[in-house]
């Protein structure tokens, strides 16, 4: 029904993945001297967001809107609020959200952030899962508060899992007010299991510890995976945790900024509502409004089904290629479209460090991310949320000039 084919020309529209000369000289991809070679257009997979269109219906709204000549003050319609509580009964089997539930943010990070000033005092210690997204690691950095690390870790079939041992004991001894769940997790894709969110919950309900879901990824599963909300596993979880949600990685409008928070506890409604308030500029766009509407719609719901279908096929064909070479390590996504690459095995063999090794990929055109701001030392962050021919064509270009020794 929709096109996921297309190659759409992004360089010069306002697309940082694309217009990638800063990304380069800023060592956002890695090595900054990198160049691309004459003879290579450049394919990004590094920031994520995607190179596809956005869905029919969210252009369609936003047309609608512009029909009309006004932009003034506005308030949130019913519409909205219904259209969210929708999407989540549809999606993930949550009943009963309800105006009073839902809070604007401008975004994920800004939602964090003021959840993070509710809940905490600046320099009080907060959790954290490794590989870390880095917009957490950055936005606590810049925040004031301290990160205490807790390492996922590969279990016997190589899938991540929460180390609970290690959570227990730095919530019994650091001191540790809050915690920042992924859900799903970036930059690993796993997508937890009910059982997992449920232990991990129990211990923060132990140790009084307040917890910020990001599920912005909800969206995004693959291969069967199935999304469990935070809130939804215990009555507990569901007064002790805010959520956080956006349409904008799911429907590729991260431009258009305006996300939002999924809270039950009273208390934290009424602080939340006041942090989020006390800067003034905490207000959503009415064309971001709009674009919601059209993505949280019966046509946006298709067009979401065919993107996973399309997402699973680029994982299974990006899984297939790097585990035909030895000494790169990594785990099949189950959600998102990224892939974390573990690449020491592989630049121990060949003599190679990762800064050389990110090079000689971004010389040929393919704009990997340098995954050491995530963890590990010899890591890559790789976007899989192009048209699949793109895809292959960055994979035989890794083929035939980066893992060649």
């Amino acid at each position: 029904m929709f096109n996921f084919t297309d190659v759409i020309d992004r360089m010069g529209h306002d697309s940082i993945a694309a217009d990638a000369a800063g990304a380069i000289s800023g060592g956002s991809l890695g090595p900054v001297d990198a160049v691309v070679r004459e003879g290579f257009d450049i394919i990004p997979m590094w920031v994520a967001d995607m190179g596809f269109a956005t869905a029919p219906s969210v252009l369609r709204a936003m047309r609608e809107r512009l029909e009309h000549p006004c932009f003034g003050y506005f308030e949130y319609p019913q519409e909205y609020y219904d259209r969210i509580a929708w999407w989540h009964e549809r999606r993930n089997g949550v009943v009963g959200l309800k105006p009073e539930n839902i809070g604007y943010e401008n975004g994920v990070l800004g939602g964090v952030a003021n959840a993070l000033a509710v809940v905490c005092s600046r320099g009080d210690k907060v959790l954290v899962h490794a590989p870390t997204y880095t917009g957490f690691t950055n936005t606590l950095k810049n925040a004031g508060y301290d990160l205490v690390t807790s390492w996922l870790q590969h279990d016997a079939e190589g899938v991540w899992r929460m180390d609970y041992e290690d959570m227990e004991r730095k919530l019994a001894t650091r001191e540790v007010h809050a915690a920042i769940l992924c859900s799903p997790h970036n930059p690993t894709g796993r997508v937890w299991e009910r059982w997992e969110l449920e232990r991990a919950m129990g211990l923060f309900r132990k140790y009084d510890v307040y917890v910020i879901s990001d599920e912005i990824w909800s969206d995004i599963v693959l291969g069967g995976s199935v999304h469990i909300p935070t809130q939804s596993v215990s009555d507990d979880a569901r007064m002790r945790t805010v959520a956080l949600y956006a349409p904008s990685k799911t429907f590729n409008i991260a431009g258009l900024i305006g996300s939002y928070r999924v809270v039950y506890n009273p208390w934290l409604q009424a602080r939340l509502a006041k942090q989020a308030s006390l800067s003034h500029y905490n207000m959503q766009n009415v064309l971001s409004m709009h674009a919601l509407l059209g993505a949280y719609s019966d046509e946006g719901a298709a067009w979401v089904d065919e993107l996973r279908e399309v997402l699973g096929r680029n994982a299974r064909i990006a899984s297939e290629f790097f585990e035909e070479i030895a000494g790169v390590d990594f785990a099949r996504p189950q959600g998102t479209y990224m892939l974390f690459l573990d690449c020491d095995g592989w630049c121990a063999a060949h003599g190679m460090d990762i800064d050389e090794l990110l090079r000689s990929g971004v010389e040929v055109g393919v704009l990997w991310q340098d995954g050491r701001p995530f963890g590990g030392d010899k890591t890559i962050r790789i976007n899989l949320a192009l048209p699949t021919a793109r895809l292959r064509e960055a994979l035989e270009r890794l083929a035939a000039y980066v893992f060649v020794r």
